[in-house]
């Protein structure tokens, strides 16, 4: 018998543009599987001939959620090409940013991009409220937004969505599946976070524009340092952040912890989330300066799963693969020499589980994404990634944290290599962030007290060349952005964006990628309703680039823009 087609068009819950297509045999299990970016923008030709100080304002255009991400990754990546070293100060506060972004950004993936993955919000309505209540203390010593009265109030809340058929974010979804695993009253419990979520991320959203003036797309960062010095210098602007973020941190340890380890508890012997890791090799970026001589995580890389060595990254050898790409080349470039060329051509006829429909033509060009490789290897990135590389350079706080949540759960350090662990590792991440955000704040306290710096001045030379580069830790994984400055203005640009490197397609030398090799193996209960592909790529937290290319829920073309971004016009 042959292999039936799935094809999943838009993955939903995810920032931008996915469509992850699955071969099935005849036990449904996934045989290949590909993925496919189907929108583009191009803002890597958009900065080519700008000024190298705007670079970080509109590169963070890159993304609707990780704003700050490439505006810091723009704006040091410049600095790293001038020589440009900014005050202690910026960097403590670029910082305290990018641990108010990690707070923020991880809670909102799991709650309202992932949880529904794991929780059936059809089974909460079912659930004992008393009953709930007393369970939620098996997984937290004082659990939040758990008592019987507002377990009920959340009970009616979303019943009364369902009686009104306006179950908004709860529509279209795949409820009833065996993969489910919780309990109604472990749905119920989980269901309730899921709003209370709703609540701190808008806190966690102020706590961030503190310092950056606003949440998204911060104006805070400049080349050569930060502008919110009155915030900086203000006791009650400090007091603002240092209360907002207790209150995030509050539901990180008793909400969202207590959550996985619930997850862990209930999906434990889930075949399909024991899985999920076909590329064994992880890469990570340093990240979280929380003095002068200590950040929070540091950079490297293992192979084939081997946490016994960790390897230095040399980032001349990160090179971008076209060959499955929608752009022209016909070798892999470094990104300092990297282009950006479109070549698109489209999807072909085909048969799926549902009926005729357009799919890609695997054996040509079938993604906007194109697909980096590490001494020609496959890598992934992002927590799970993060955590492995710290855990294997003996990190102690990495270490410390993720031995006490292997005990609590009873779980051995193997099961962070699957789609369980990749969901435990992001909360991990955000607790280690959560825990140590502290430690840089009370750096910046300590040293105001005698440094008010906040900018270092430089000048560009017209007459001299610039190269810089910027790599470090994203929410999703590592990022690097890649710059070439002449006649002081950009002459080219990179960005190499954690998504990049799990979702390309597969290569000139027929290696796939983290999103594709992650499905191979995996069994469906149903393909009409795949369930389990979208918890696996859920998983990774997809965020794919925006563009200009609509599709409609059939993968019916329904029109096509062409703009040049060359022009005066083009905006971001």
């Amino acid at each position: 018998m042959a292999n039936r087609r799935v094809v999943i068009d838009p993955i939903t819950r995810i920032e931008g543009h996915l469509r992850i297509e699955v071969e099935v045999d005849e036990n449904n299990v996934v045989q290949k599987a590909y993925s496919s970016s189907t929108l583009w923008r191009g803002i890597e030709l958009i900065l080519k001939g700008r000024d190298p100080r705007d670079a970080g304002l509109m590169a963070q255009r890159i993304c609707g959620v990780c704003t700050y991400s490439h505006y810091k990754a723009g704006v040091e990546a410049v600095e790293n090409a001038l020589g440009v070293e900014p005050p202690y100060n910026a960097k403590l506060v670029r910082s305290l940013l990018n641990e108010s972004l990690y707070m923020h950004d991880h809670v909102v993936h799991f709650y309202h991009l992932h949880g529904l993955d794991w929780v059936d919000v059809v089974s909460a309505l079912s659930a004992n409220p008393k009953k709930a209540s007393q369970l939620a203390f098996k997984y937290a010593d004082l659990p939040i937004a758990t008592g019987a009265d507002e377990l009920t109030a959340v009970q009616q809340r979303v019943k009364g969505f369902v009686d009104k058929g306006q179950l908004g974010p709860f529509a279209n979804a795949y409820w009833g599946n065996k993969t489910y695993k919780f309990s109604p009253e472990q749905n119920l419990i989980a269901l309730s976070h899921y709003l209370k979520a709703l609540e701190v991320q808008r806190i966690a959203a102020q706590m961030f524009a503190i310092f950056g003036a606003k949440h998204p797309h911060p104006q805070s960062l400049v080349v050569g340092g930060v502008t919110c010095v009155r915030d900086i210098l203000s006791p009650t602007r400090l007091s603002q952040w240092r209360e907002k973020y207790k209150i995030v941190k509050d539901f990180i340890d008793r909400a969202y912890y207590a959550d996985i380890v619930m997850v862990t508890e209930a999906f434990g012997t889930e075949e399909s989330v024991l899985g999920g890791t076909g590329v064994k090799n992880f890469m990570a970026g340093d990240a979280f300066m929380l003095n002068r001589t200590e950040n929070l995580f540091q950079s490297g890389y293992i192979k084939d799963g081997d946490l016994s060595k960790v390897y230095d990254i040399d980032d001349m050898k990160i090179e971008e693969d076209v060959t499955h790409a929608w752009y022209k080349g016909t070798k892999p470039l470094q990104p300092y020499d990297g282009v950006t060329e479109p070549d698109y051509t489209g999807f072909v006829d085909g048969d799926t589980v549902n009926g005729a429909a357009k799919i890609i033509d695997e054996n040509k060009k079938y993604s906007w994404v194109k697909a980096p490789r590490y001494d020609n290897e496959a890598m992934e990135v992002g927590p799970l990634a993060c955590l492995l590389v710290n855990y294997a350079r003996g990190n102690k706080k990495v270490q410390t944290e993720v031995g006490a949540f292997l005990k609590r759960t009873g779980l051995p350090v193997g099961a962070l290599f699957t789609t369980l662990g990749r969901t435990a590792a992001r909360m991990l991440q955000t607790k280690l962030v959560s825990d140590n955000a502290i430690i840089t704040f009370n750096s910046l306290i300590e040293n105001i007290k005698n440094d008010d710096s906040t900018y270092t001045k430089f000048e560009i030379d017209p007459n001299k060349e610039y190269t810089g580069r910027f790599m470090g830790e994203a929410p999703r994984g590592t990022l690097s952005h890649w710059v070439r400055i002449k006649n002081a203005l950009i002459e080219n640009y990179q960005a190499v964006v954690p998504t990049t490197w799990n979702a390309g397609p597969m290569d000139a030398n027929g290696i796939i990628g983290p999103y594709e090799a992650s499905l191979v193996g995996l069994k469906l209960e149903d393909p009409t309703k795949p369930l389990e592909v979208l918890r696996v790529i859920h998983s990774f937290d997809p965020c794919m680039s925006c563009s200009v290319h609509v599709m409609d829920m059939k993968g019916v073309e329904l029109s096509e823009f062409k703009i040049n971004p060359m022009s005066s016009g083009a905006t971001c």
